[in-house]
């Protein structure tokens, strides 16, 4: 398995899943095309992404906290994993309204750093920052959101190859 196929994969899932998914359709660019999205009874949500042999499922479950975890499987074997919590820790402050934001910043997923955002980005009086160690083999990380200078949203991440994937 090609590691830049993995993180060329990695960025084109996650622009086309949780962070396109409330974009109207006229405002969907045509990077790729848009996730499958499916929910189930219990409320867990999955989006699924297919591309060169790879297959990418995002399942997660909550809305404020939220757990997730996003699977990579190469020619139908486990390669890739991570985990991630979240949530919005300040209660004066609509956690639809941080999560859009979240979304946008998540658009600007980076093939070097194919976790989550960027290190940082800003629109308004929203600052999103992301810190991370390591590299697709094996990292972890942490992200925040600050509106007007106060923390609003805090996630932590980690992840890498599994051993099955060499």
């Amino acid at each position: 398995m090609d590691l830049n196929q993995l993180a060329d994969v990695l960025v084109s899932a996650k622009i086309s899943s949780y962070a396109k998914s409330s974009l109207p359709p006229d405002e969907i660019e045509d990077i790729s095309p848009l996730a499958k999205k499916t929910v189930l009874p219990d409320g867990k949500k999955i989006f699924e992404f297919e591309q060169n042999g790879f297959r990418y499922l995002d399942n997660y479950s909550g809305f404020n906290p939220f757990k997730g975890k996003e699977t990579v499987f190469f020619l139908g074997q486990p390669a890739w994993e991570m985990a991630y919590q979240g949530e919005v820790t300040d209660s004066d402050i609509e956690p639809k309204t941080v999560y859009e934001f979240l979304k946008k910043a998540l658009r600007h997923v980076t093939i070097a750093k194919p976790f989550r955002g960027p290190s940082h980005f800003t629109e308004g009086e929203f600052e999103y920052f992301n810190k991370v160690e390591g590299d697709i083999k094996r990292f972890q990380g942490h992200e925040t959101i600050r509106f007007n200078n106060q923390e609003v949203y805090q996630l932590d991440y980690y992840g890498g190859l599994l051993k099955n994937s060499l």
